[in-house]
């Protein structure tokens, strides 16, 4: 049985690509990681801004109250100006 001189040498660079392998793995996994992160973290922004408009929209006066009122209040000016004189 003779013994392959380069042998040694393919376990040597199969060894680097498992290394750089795991070394990719592990870089994935992190970005992978920290992208969850964030979607998580903006998924929380939105629910919160969504809540704060929701909150606004009705804390908000409907247009069409604030017209009626304003007429009252023309009425209002109108006839003590006409009894008033």
């Amino acid at each position: 049985m003779t013994v392959d001189p380069e042998h040694p040498v393919v376990h040597g660079e199969l060894a680097e690509l498992r290394r750089r392998l795991d070394v990719a793995y592990a870089r994935v996994e992190g970005g992978l990681a920290l992208l969850s992160h964030r979607t998580e973290e903006t998924a929380k922004e939105i629910e919160e801004l969504n809540t704060r408009i929701h909150t606004l929209e009705h804390a908000r006066w409907p247009l069409p109250a604030v017209a009626a009122l304003t007429a009252v209040g023309a009425l209002v000016v109108a006839i003590w100006q006409a009894f008033g004189r």
